[in-house]
């Protein structure tokens, strides 16, 4: 992430230095012009100085729309923070280039070669073509508004009809398989399945290894029985990635009576961390009597596997297994025997007892005294042994307890001081209408009173950052109203750059249709970007205006042509360098490793293409339309205005 940000900020970093070096050398060239050329110090510090403010004030703004990012908390910030500071930081160290060192090289290098260069022939071009354009625009300004108009309305409808996700699926070649059997399984009867499975799966094509591990050391990092197993699988990444996941699932389905799923290691680690369980969409049903746990989590689990979009439904393994109960009697006590003495002897004989260790090729192998399988299977085998108090009385230990199989819960599960069971949800189809209809359908199902139901998972993560970041881009949106204020002085000026904004938007949401129709974290970080994209070319053309309106004597409608025609180089240029940037991360498509970046990649690039069209179509009309009302306007005491004109 880190990477992807300095891959955003690629293009950006050299923005600042391209609008100084543009404006410096426009000016010394019509410096050159002039009758009595001036110093070109002097020329060079007055053009530094002529675009400094626009330069600091659209950088700040920058910073503040990916300040939002910065407090996203859990798996999001987790995931988008390192990109907001590198990006963030890369866009002030250039701002710092672009006041300091910038200028001195544009005086060193620039004066000599005026000679020895000419205007691009590109440039002149697209100027010439921009000239012949901007006459018709400001002519009809009530048209460009209205098309700008429409084109933010359909913008709108489509991100309503977005589809709505957490993070895209990983395209990693590793998997990771939960093989789980019904509790009270023998690891035995686990191992010959897992062995029988693994060789189908290396029979896949594409399908280079396979592993697996069965139950769970003593010191292990997660709690498991010995009915719980993992399968690996590694994938040729040259192999059709979709066909070969199929048939994984395929074969996995074909064992009844087992739960499984396939998924990638990071998908498995994030929906560990999400919810503590596995699936996209988790549902904790929490209360207190187990058997109405159960009930309500089989009735959520009948309701879901109706709705349009949902996979796999599973039911956490909560059932009763055969349990050896062993009760003193009371009488035991009255004849020397404890309580602790029975349970000792009878866990001796049934779990076992570590009395030593032993060293062979220089491993420490533990040595545990245990009871042979048929007593510790048969109660009354077991009632046989003896037991022996702590005065040396011995008795057999069906006589000084009573001992029976009976149902027990095969775990008890809690959270937040209450037992509870989990559903999980796996989707196949859009996370947002999914889970807007699982959580209907828990909201309707039976449960017994004291009970409750939550949605958990990847749908609350990202509705919860999709808040946070709502509100604090709100918050962030504010102040950079107030710094347009800063900069322009002018309400007007500010609401008439504030209201372009949402157009250079429309093109984020084409590139969220492009990237698949699905709204991801990723794409609103994008969208946010873009926002700050569009600030920033916007307060520079304004900002010219500004300047030309102060330091002339042309027409109104001569310092809208002027200033638009003098930045068109400016804002292609930026635009172009910021969107080669990218093109790597958006013509890789959804490859191992770009999953998160592409989309952000695409929306950034159809918003960098709308926030252009803006900044030399909509907003010079807006301009040469609301904001004729500066009076302070007056003549010229600069002969280059004249000379350009």
């Amino acid at each position: 992430m880190v990477l992807a940000g300095l891959v955003i900020a690629l293009g950006e970093v050299v923005d600042d230095a391209i609008i100084d070096v543009e404006n410096i050398l426009r000016r010394l060239r019509e410096n050159r012009l002039r009758e009595t050329p001036r110093a070109a110090l002097r020329v060079a510090l007055e053009a530094s100085l002529e675009v400094r403010s626009a330069v600091v004030y659209a950088t700040i703004i920058v910073v503040l729309v990916f300040v939002p990012v910065l407090f996203l908390e859990g798996v999001s910030g987790s995931f988008f923070r390192p990109l907001a500071l590198a990006y963030g930081l890369c866009v002030l160290m250039s701002m710092f280039v672009a006041l300091t060192v910038t200028p001195a090289l544009s005086l060193m290098l620039l004066p000599g070669s005026l000679e020895r260069t000419s205007h691009s022939p590109v440039l002149m071009v697209l100027t010439r073509w921009y000239a012949r354009i901007l006459a018709p625009l400001l002519s009809h300004p009530r048209s460009v508004i209205g098309s700008a108009a429409a084109i933010v309305l359909i913008a709108a409808f489509g991100f309503l009809r977005l589809g709505d996700a957490f993070l895209p699926e990983f395209r990693e070649n590793d998997f990771l398989s939960h093989w789980v059997a019904q509790p009270g399984a023998s690891l035995s009867t686990l191992k010959r399945t897992t062995q029988i499975v693994t060789r189908e799966l290396r029979r896949i094509p594409g399908v280079t290894s396979v592993g697996a591990h069965l139950g769970r050391a003593e010191g292990g990092e997660e709690i498991a029985g010995p009915n719980f197993g993992e399968l690996w699988v590694h994938v040729d990444p040259g192999s059709d990635h979709d066909r070969v996941v199929g048939q994984i699932e395929d074969t996995l389905a074909r064992y009844p009576g087992i739960q499984h799923d396939v998924e990638t290691y990071l998908r498995e680690r994030i929906e560990e961390v999400l919810s503590g369980s596995h699936g996209s969409i988790v549902v904790r049903i929490s209360g207190t009597e187990l058997a109405s746990l159960r009930l309500g989590a089989d009735a959520i689990a009948a309701r879901v596997r109706g709705i349009a979009g949902v996979g796999d439904v599973q039911v956490e393994h909560q059932t009763l297994v055969p349990e050896l109960r062993v009760v003193p009697r009371p009488e035991a006590a009255a004849l020397g025997f404890l309580t602790t003495d029975i349970r000792r002897a009878a866990g001796l004989w049934v779990g076992g007892e570590r009395v030593g260790d032993v060293i062979r090729d220089s491993r420490s192998i533990a040595v545990v005294v245990r009871g042979l399988d048929s007593y510790r299977e048969d109660p009354a085998t077991l009632g046989e042994t003896l037991v022996t108090s702590a005065n040396g009385a011995r008795a057999r230990l069906r006589d000084v307890a009573t001992l029976t199989i009976e149902p027990t819960p095969n775990e008890i599960p809690h959270e937040d001081g209450l037992r509870c069971i989990h559903v999980s949800i796996d989707v196949t189809g859009d996370l947002g209408s999914v889970a807007h209809a699982v959580d209907r359908a828990v909201h309707a199902a039976p449960l017994a009173a004291g009970h409750h139901a939550e949605v958990s998972g990847e749908w609350k993560e990202r509705t919860e950052a999709q808040h946070r970041l709502l509100w604090l881009s709100a918050i962030s949106l504010a102040l950079i109203l107030l710094v347009l204020y800063v900069d322009f002085r002018s309400v007007r000026r500010t609401a008439l750059v504030a209201a372009s904004l949402p157009f250079a938007l429309a093109g984020g949401v084409a590139g969220a249709w492009i990237a698949g129709g699905v709204l991801s974290l990723g794409s609103l970080v994008g969208l946010v970007t873009v926002l700050g994209i569009a600030s920033r070319n916007g307060i520079l053309l304004v900002s010219h205006y500004r300047h030309l309106e102060v330091n002339s004597s042309l027409s109104f409608k001569e310092i809208v042509t002027t200033g638009s025609l003098e930045r068109i180089g400016p804002i292609v240029m930026t635009a172009l360098a910021t969107g080669l940037a990218l093109i790597p991360l958006a013509v890789t498509g959804e490859a191992a490793g770009h999953e998160i970046e592409h989309p952000m990649a695409v929306v950034i690039l159809g918003g960098l293409l709308s926030s252009t069209l803006l900044n030399v179509l909509v907003i010079p009309t807006l301009y040469y339309r609301f904001g004729a009302s500066q009076p302070n306007r007056g003549t010229s005491t600069r002969g280059y205005v004249s000379e350009h004109s």
